[in-house]
């Protein structure tokens, strides 16, 4: 008898162990399965924008054709900052039920005393604003973050921000997005969907190298597809020996200038080549550089480490982006940068996929710094063209930072590398 009771009081801990084990797992589902309410909030909301290529995805599928995976946020409210005829938000907001709100304040709230969202996504990007004397689009973005920090104060909670893009178009209004951040311990990513894109051949700078010379390929607008350079840019810097440094001072060449920066030892022309040769479609072999392209650009990066960045944007004869590196030891690598030119635009899918995390834990999957610094070296770089390629020195941007980030190889594209790259 004390044999049998002795025995039911073994069974009856081991099923309290196995429900509480199971109570335990549950738990920790439901925490996974939770899926975090965004508050969107943009300049304008139209179709193939920045807005529709982020926020649209949330409620259409990463493919947006309502038939790929879901991602794991939902839209909770937006707000557009414009509303051009070309508008898209409003059938949007019919079709799938979201409300849009016509301030920022009430589409964080939903219309409460409280802030009632899990996390912010700013994509100021797309509309009509004025441009600088540098030629950058003056989007608002520090006073849609204003009144976002306003909400956070207001009622004294903070969620995490991601913000589209650079901070702003101008070093004094990127730092203080930095520092109000910083100062309010708001979690805050920004920045390009260029670095975690596919790229052909599949490399990258291995940490804890030693770069000499890196040589990057640009196209478009210098202010919009510059800043995607520079992002793609750093994000393989920051991975050299010692992290990053931060940046000495910057020069913009034009003209001439350009083509004359390899006999004057400004680049070195065995990176140059060995990065065309990446190029899924490089310029005629038989015709120079100098006739396919009427307004050479060349940014200059020079580190407080002794790196140094060569951004050639030569509209005519490049439309890709591309970077190659040559290490202390003499090795050269170089890789093709590739975006989908057609729509899903799927390399938006897998920049969504690194700002999902963001909003479930709170952790920035890469650091702010690197887009802080990107957009600091973008003001600088237009200021000096401007200037008429004066060197500028830049003490501003002593800005250092390691990164833990690491790229991976997204899976296929629906189609495998589509007759033209954006």
């Amino acid at each position: 008898m004390p044999r049998l009771r002795l025995l039911q009081r073994i069974c009856r801990q081991a099923v309290l162990v196995v429900l509480t084990c199971i109570l335990a797992a549950n738990s920790a589902i439901a925490q996974e399965t939770k899926r975090p309410k965004v508050a969107a909030i943009v300049t304008v909301y139209h179709h193939n924008s920045h807005a529709d290529m982020l926020v649209t995805r949330l409620f259409k599928s990463y493919t947006l054709d309502d038939k790929g995976g879901t991602p794991s946020l939902d839209l909770a409210s937006l707000y557009t900052d414009q509303v051009p005829k070309s508008d898209t938000s409003r059938k949007w907001a019919k079709q799938y039920g979201f409300p849009i709100y016509d301030t920022i304040e009430e589409a964080l709230t939903l219309g409460t005393d409280k802030l009632a969202v899990d996390g912010v996504m700013l994509v100021a990007e797309h509309g009509k604003y004025a441009k600088s004397d540098t030629g950058q689009r003056i989007f608002p973005k520090r006073r849609l973050f204003g009144e976002i920090v306003k909400v956070f104060e207001k009622t004294g909670k903070i969620v995490p921000v991601f913000s589209d893009k650079h901070l702003a178009d101008n070093w004094e209004d990127a730092k203080w997005f930095y520092d109000t951040a910083k100062r309010l311990k708001i979690p805050l990513i920004a920045g390009s969907s260029l670095p975690g894109t596919w790229r052909y051949p599949a490399t990258d700078v291995a940490r804890g190298t030693k770069l000499k010379q890196l040589v990057a390929f640009s196209y478009g607008g210098l202010d919009s597809y510059g800043f995607h350079g520079l992002e793609m840019v750093q994000a393989l810097v920051a991975r050299r020996k010692g992290g990053e440094s931060g940046v000495r001072s910057v020069q913009c060449l034009t003209g001439d200038d350009v083509w004359n920066a390899d006999k004057n030892g400004v680049y070195d022309r065995v990176i140059f080549d060995a990065t065309i040769k990446c190029l899924k479609f490089p310029p005629p072999p038989d015709k120079p550089l100098k006739e396919l392209v009427q307004k050479p650009v060349l940014f200059v990066i020079d580190y407080n480490d002794g790196l140094r960045v060569n951004m050639f944007h030569l509209q005519g004869a490049f439309r890709e982006f591309a970077a190659g590196w040559k290490t202390d030891d003499g090795k050269i690598d170089a890789t093709l940068f590739w975006l989908q030119d057609a729509r899903p635009y799927n390399h938006f899918e897998h920049f969504l996929r690194g700002i999902e995390p963001l909003m479930h834990t709170g952790k920035p999957p890469w650091p702010v710094e690197r887009t802080l610094l990107t957009s600091g070296m973008l003001d600088a770089l237009l200021i000096s063209k401007r200037d008429d390629g004066k060197k500028l020195k830049t003490p501003y941007l002593n800005i250092s930072y390691k990164t833990k980030w690491n790229w991976e190889q997204p899976p296929p594209p629906p189609t495998d590398r589509p007759s033209r790259s954006q």
